[in-house]
């Protein structure tokens, strides 16, 4: 049996390369039907955010991978409340459907998985 695994994605979509090596792994992991979640925490959340421009700092669009989630077998995701609420992010602003999880919830969550990732 597969262990399960939990990413935690907590940087911007453009301040390194976290944001991406974390949607590589979430990818990766689930073209080989392992049980992962993401998780979008502090600045990690603004990957979330539609209508980003990319190109005005040569970067590639992450929006495409993030939807790709789903279809790769990644549909357990989730959303620190406090990070969405601290960056005024209201769910019409997301780009991808997230469960908002408060920090109980997010205690919970980390006991849920057998290993954690975070970048």
């Amino acid at each position: 049996m597969s262990k399960s695994l939990l990413i935690i994605s907590r940087q911007a979509p453009w301040s390194g390369p976290g944001a991406r090596e974390a949607l590589d792994i979430a990818l990766a992991g689930g073209a080989f039907d392992l049980p992962i979640g993401m998780l979008f925490l502090d600045d990690g959340v603004f990957q979330l955010s539609s209508g980003q421009q990319p190109g005005q700092l040569q970067q590639k669009d992450l929006g495409a991978n993030l939807q790709a989630l789903p279809m790769f077998g990644v549909e357990d995701l989730y959303a620190s409340q406090r990070s969405l609420a601290e960056r005024s992010l209201s769910n019409t602003e997301l780009n991808l459907a997230v469960q908002r999880l408060d920090d109980a919830a997010l205690t919970a969550l980390l006991d849920r998985y057998d290993q954690v990732i975070t970048l």
